[in-house]
């Protein structure tokens, strides 16, 4: 059987290793769509389980990576057949699913999306899930209810995967957008994507008050921790915020004042196990609603050997936007 290229996942005495190698095709799992996997990327939950800094990898061995575009090689699913664009995320891929940073994949074709017409795979990858997650998190503020008219969006981790595109898209659709960041130097980068004001972390990172002054109509917050207890706090009479991410830690030093006070709402957004009906409507509107040429200026772009070395970078905050990762 022919073998690939993929990054390799193996546990250790102390913990796990990380290779780019050679894996057999005929260790490929069970799945009725075969993908030349093009592009990949990087988030932040592959860097946890490229490094090993966090028990992300459920299966051993296994292949990293938690999102793939590329192009169908074969299919006996009946939705799916040769030479179809497609796009996966999640799903349990590089975590108890061999994954995407690989040259070959094998997954049930109930995973995957149709690329949006018009939409590059390396345009698809370099939104990924942190975008993809980011446009999840926008729809749920829109269920809610929340329209520009209502006030500003606070966007925390503003300058990470999530955050950059949660800018970019909310920008575009009217809203006034205040970034939260622990990096100020990257102030230029967030308001050339759309942040109307830029703070510091530092606002939002000390012990959370039960109720503080109102400031923002709405937040999407992929950190976690007391940064999340401190957006809820400043959230208006009504308003909602989007979970996303745990960046700070999965602990919430909160109160109940904010939903019981104010009637705020807590949004919890999952990309994983998503219904493919609201991928299909994430996607569709990530191709409509996110410029292009910001996508492009948020993105740089790495081949396979890098991964691993860039994975550290991610989890220690010095990667801006997102990364896109060529496979082929």
């Amino acid at each position: 059987m022919a073998t690939f290229r993929a990054i390799r996942i193996d546990k250790a005495d102390k913990g796990t290793t990380a290779a780019l190698t050679q894996f057999d095709e005929a260790e490929l799992m069970d799945g009725d769509v075969t993908v030349r996997v093009e592009w990949s990327t990087l988030n932040y939950k592959d860097g946890l389980a490229v490094t090993g800094k966090a028990p992300v990898v459920r299966r051993f061995p296994m292949i990293a990576g938690i999102d793939f575009a590329g192009t169908v090689e074969s299919s006996s699913h009946p939705g799916w057949r040769a030479g179809d664009k497609v796009i996966c995320n999640g799903w349990g891929m590089g975590e108890t699913h061999l994954g995407a940073y690989a040259e070959k994949a094998r997954v049930k074709g109930d995973w995957l999306v149709r690329l949006p017409e018009g939409m590059s795979p390396r345009d698809a990858m370099a939104i990924g899930t942190a975008g993809y997650t980011a446009m999840l998190s926008v729809l749920a503020l829109e269920k809610h209810g929340l329209k520009p008219a209502d006030g500003p969006v606070v966007v925390t981790g503003a300058a990470g995967g999530v955050g950059s595109v949660a800018i970019a898209v909310l920008s575009k659709l009217g809203y006034h957008v205040i970034a939260s960041t622990g990096r100020t130097s990257e102030a230029g980068y967030l308001k050339d994507l759309g942040a109307a004001e830029v703070i510091d972390r530092n606002e939002l990172s000390g012990p959370a008050k039960p109720l503080a002054k109102e400031r923002w109509a709405a937040g999407i917050d992929s950190v976690g921790s007391t940064t999340l207890a401190n957006v809820l706090s400043m959230t208006k009479y009504g308003g909602a915020v989007a979970a996303c991410g745990l960046a700070a830690g999965m602990d919430l030093p909160s109160s109940v004042a904010p939903f019981i006070l104010r009637g705020v709402s807590l949004l919890g957004i999952e990309s994983v196990m998503c219904p493919v009906e609201l991928r299909k409507t994430a996607w569709s509107r990530l191709a409509r609603d996110l410029d292009h040429g910001k996508l492009a200026e948020i993105t740089q772009e790495i081949s396979l050997d890098q991964v691993i070395a860039a994975a550290a970078k991610i989890l220690a905050g010095e990667v801006r936007g997102r990364i896109v990762v060529k496979i082929l």
